[in-house]
């Protein structure tokens, strides 16, 4: 057989190879890429003292200390620690007074505290409550960082553990980070008035049952959203231990004791949760144990809450709770 027959019967395989590699050119991105969805998934947990001195080595883990008072910080810290008040991070938006700031100044000041994209972080606060580290550790998870951490009983508990803590203050440069905004775990005063009295749709309202029920003169109105579920926040936490040694706001019960608190209250893992504050503060925290640590797949903040609420024409809720349905409305 000759070179010219030999070329001859090889062309229609080289048309056919040449064909397929086209199609797995076409169909390669949609194959192999992650969805949307998936690029925003993080992970977002409580960490012990031990884990924290266990993970201390770590060049890629940032600590970030969100308490509010400067000399807090100052007379003793986690090593490594920057401070940076969570309060920082809300101011007024021509609108309304403490909400969050826009994605620029959020990453800006992700940035200055050395957090990067690819960071890991860890947050801890002190004093009253640990909504200033669940709100950071929202904020993180919403720009777009994956790898989230949660001082468990904050740094009372790390110092009771007996972990070392310095007054060094450490030396970084600023990092470069892209806020890549993850629009799916917030819901906007729009979607909030779609939802109410829908099927399947739960509002958990953690603030304190005096507020829910509508009897402090805060807001130009007061009460909640129809239909919503008061859980105050303190509940998910040993803030009210009744040993005086164990009260800690920063120590979360164990899972099991919120699964059941949530069970009571006919919160079920399969249901559309909604949760809403005061400030968008307080929601952090049953925020983060339901998504991320009980791994209810439906669960969104309101961060507009009660302040921006308050302000319109919706229906107000006062008194205790009551079910609401979308025909009631």
């Amino acid at each position: 057989m000759d070179v010219r027959s030999q070329l001859s019967r090889k062309k229609p395989q080289f048309f056919v190879l040449l064909f397929s590699l086209v199609v797995s050119l076409v169909l390669l991105p949609t194959l192999v890429l992650p969805s949307f969805g998936a690029t925003n998934q993080a992970n977002v947990q409580f960490v012990s003292p031990e884990w924290v001195a266990a993970n201390s080595k770590d060049s890629n883990l940032r600590v970030l200390d969100v308490r509010t008072a400067p000399l807090e910080y100052i007379s003793g810290h986690l090593p490594g620690a920057v401070n940076i008040a969570d309060s920082a991070f809300r101011g007024p938006n021509g609108v309304l007074p403490v909400q969050y700031w826009d994605t620029d100044k959020l990453g800006s000041l992700f940035s200055k505290s050395g957090v990067s994209n690819n960071s890991k972080v860890l947050v801890y606060s002190a004093g009253n409550d640990v909504l200033g580290a669940t709100m950071v550790a929202y904020l993180l998870e919403r720009s777009g960082v994956k790898d989230i951490y949660v001082l468990d009983g904050g740094f009372a508990g790390y110092k009771a553990a007996g972990q070392a803590t310095t007054k060094v203050f450490p030396q970084y440069k600023s990092s470069k980070f892209t806020v890549k905004d993850n629009p799916a775990i917030r819901v906007s005063l729009n979607q909030v008035e779609n939802l109410i009295g829908k099927p399947g749709v739960v509002f958990i309202d953690p603030r304190p049952p005096e507020l829910f029920r509508g009897e402090k003169d805060i807001w130009v109105r007061n009460g909640h959203i129809p239909g919503a579920k008061n859980i105050p926040w303190p509940t998910f936490t040993e803030a009210n231990n009744p040993q005086e040694n164990l009260k800690n706001p920063h120590k979360l019960k164990s899972l099991d004791e919120i699964r059941g608190l949530l069970a009571e209250r006919g919160i079920k893992p399969t249901d559309d949760i909604i949760v809403t504050c005061s400030t968008g503060r307080e929601a952090t925290l049953q925020y983060v144990v339901l998504k991320h640590l009980l791994g209810y797949p439906k669960v969104r903040v309101y961060e507009g809450s009660w302040t921006e609420y308050s302000t319109t024409n919706l229906p107000v809720a006062v008194g205790a709770e009551k079910t609401v349905t979308s025909n009631a409305r």
